[in-house]
């Protein structure tokens, strides 16, 4: 029976350029997409140090262009991956804060925070912003959370997924489920149109985001939403438009003005910032205008871009995306005409060319816009969330079908199977990839194998567990591996022993072998331990990361007491300005509201960063004290 959670759950899509999170209302019996405190229904994934604070959301995406070395983002791009791997490397040119090799080939994120240098892991960056979800959460809740329905690339690997569920981790969240944002598109966009779905249909989903790119193709069935197949690309989206649209102006800045501003951080981020505008207002106009003021010594910035040219320089990147949409529908053996809706998510699924694109691949058929791309994958985590949490009691009811369904009864009633994206097995003799889990198998799921030894008289075996569609091995992702031992001598060939792979909802494999001749067995989790942050490690971040809400706090703290000393100084002038103030006060009280003001003033614009914050609130509470009397005369 699937397990069920206590206490509120939330759906969260972290995503890599903005999160956004979602909750099931009991009462209302439907998802609330919740706003942040800016008024904000997503939240941009952005995390800013400087020497004062840590900001997270909106705060450090608009102080960006002034803090460019210490303002991360995209940190998505960088979980789960190594520093040396070439995608990683192509980036860091791209990036204005600095990414080092950490351990084990582990990409480190450094910046300066309070004067001093740190540096982070990806996966504490995003739980950073996870953490940012939480709050928005418990914010609008009124109540603590601490279970998360998180939403993953569909074609994320073994390591990226183990890293999102540490971030998690790291930020106080259980991670429930890691669910493929396809697939959570598909519960959204199934909700909201049941009511028209006559028998099986067939929906493709299509989820172009900022910066990773997922199609998965689902049929619906009463209350069935089954993945037939999907396929992706972990690093093709809107940021790559982007970087492609800061280079055309980069070049033609350079060629007007002979300069090159390339190693100016603080001028590429003000024209980054120019250019996503442009790119989003292509998707309703022809021709979008990029104004700079003082973009570079001095130098405004003014051209224009149309939408037939941003189309020439991203084309190549669009036909890769119809190249993995006709991949996906190859490999679910169904004919496209069979399709009957194509659901766009994603704010870069907003591109007309790319709807063009898809709208011809697809015969014509009309692209299905009636769901909110940027909400959608919140939305269907959000019902899984109510899924798998005791606490809601109008729209769970969680029943057992079978180890691979999730029954929800009432309203809604859903069943999610989704499939392994990519294949899973051993390396065989000669290095060959064996695979026991082929890709697009639903999952949960348990398959075996059996193995032969490679030479006569063999005792120990090593199994090698790959991930990948590579004919070599070695091709293939190194899962992990493990040694079984005691095996009676025999010549080479012989069976030896039963691998079983066992996946389960989360998509995490563990592998166990078993020689029945001698009893031994020896069984590994995949956990990557040379890529994945480490027990102690987690345990010291997520200590980490409550240091950080601690300093935020007295920020916070801080910033209200100067606040309030700001609007008493600002109160005493005005008692001050008083026509009559001679008539309502003595002129020793006078005196004594303007020393008050200079010294109060003095402490708030000059020193307030060397102040205690106890000696702020003191000093209010003093001030209020002896002057509040003073004050009250000029009323």
């Amino acid at each position: 029976m699937a397990r069920k959670y206590e206490g509120r759950a939330v759906g969260i899509d972290l995503g890599t350029t903005y999160s956004c999170v979602a909750v099931w209302q009991e009462q209302h019996c439907r998802v609330e997409i919740i706003h942040n405190d800016q008024g904000n229904r997503t939240t941009p994934s952005f995390v800013a140090f400087n020497q004062n604070q840590r900001l997270i959301g909106d705060a450090a995406k608009n102080q960006a262009a002034a803090n460019p070395e210490n303002t991360v983002f995209d940190a998505k791009r960088l979980i789960g991956r190594k520093f040396s791997d070439p995608i990683v490397q192509d980036d860091i040119l791209l990036w204005p804060f600095k990414v080092i090799a950490g351990v084990d080939d582990r990409p480190m994120i450094m910046v300066k925070y309070k004067g001093q240098e740190k540096q982070l892991y990806a996966e504490e960056v995003s739980s950073m912003v996870l953490t940012k979800m939480r709050e928005i959460a418990e914010s609008y809740l009124e109540s603590n959370v601490k279970n998360a329905v998180v939403t993953v690339p569909a074609y994320f690997n073994d390591s990226q997924r183990k890293a999102t569920i540490d971030a998690g981790a790291i930020a106080g969240l259980n991670v429930m489920r890691v669910m493929n944002e396809p697939t959570a598109a598909a519960v959204a966009y199934g909700l909201d149109k049941r009511t028209n779905f006559d028998g099986e249909r067939n929906i493709f989903v299509f989820d172009l985001g900022g910066g990773t790119f997922d199609v998965s193709l689902l049929t619906i069935k009463g209350n069935v939403f089954n993945v037939k197949a999907t396929a992706g690309n972990t690093h093709l989206g809107g940021e790559d438009f982007d970087n492609r649209m800061v280079n055309y102006f980069i070049q033609e800045f350079n060629r007007k003005n002979k300069v090159d501003i390339n190693g100016n951080p603080r001028a590429l981020r003000r024209l980054r910032s120019a250019c996503e505008r442009a790119k989003r207002s292509l998707s309703f106009l022809v021709v979008a205008t990029i104004e700079v003021d003082s973009l570079f010594q001095g130098i405004d910035f003014s051209s224009s871009i149309n939408r037939a040219k941003f189309e020439e320089m991203n084309m190549d990147l669009f036909d890769e995306c119809m190249k993995i949409v006709e991949s996906c529908v190859m490999d679910a053996k169904m004919d496209k005409s069979k399709i009957d809706d194509v659901v766009l998510v994603g704010g870069s699924s907003r591109i007309p060319k790319v709807q063009q694109l898809l709208q011809d691949f697809f015969n014509g058929k009309e692209l299905c816009k009636s769901i909110n791309p940027d909400e959608a994958v919140a939305y269907g985590a959000a019902v899984q969330a109510a899924m798998l949490s005791e606490d809601i009691k109008n729209v769970p009811n969680l029943e057992p079908q079978n180890n691979s369904q999730l029954v929800l009864h009432n309203v809604p009633q859903l069943v999610l199977q989704d499939v392994t994206p990519l294949s899973l097995g051993i390396s065989a003799l000669g290095d060959i990839m064996s695979v026991v889990i082929p890709k697009n198998t639903c999952i949960p799921v348990n398959k075996t194998t059996s193995c032969v030894t490679s030479q006569d008289n063999q005792t120990i075996a090593l199994i090698k567990v790959y991930e990948g569609e590579r004919t070599r091995a070695s091709d293939n992702n190194l899962l992990g591996s493990f040694i079984l031992s005691g095996i009676p001598p025999a010549p080479r060939g012989s069976p030896f022993s039963v691998v079983c792979f066992d996946i389960n909802e989360n998509g995490i494999l563990t592998v166990s072998a078993k020689n029945n001749a001698s009893g031994t067995s020896n069984k590994i989790t995949i956990t990557n331990h040379k890529e994945r942050l480490s027990s102690e490690e987690i345990k010291k971040l997520i200590q980490e990361a409550e240091n950080y809400h601690i300093e935020d706090k007295k920020f916070l703290r801080k910033a209200n007491a100067l606040n309030a000393l700001d609007e008493y100084i600002y109160k005493m002038r005005n008692a001050l300005k008083k026509e009559d103030i001679d008539t309502m006060l003595s002129s020793e009280e006078i005196e004594k509201i303007r020393s008050t003001i200079v010294v109060t003033t003095y402490l708030v614009d000059k020193n307030n960063h060397v102040v205690e914050i106890d000696d702020l609130e003191d000093l209010l509470k003093e001030l209020k004290t002896s002057m509040e009397h003073i004050i009250a005369k000029t009323i």
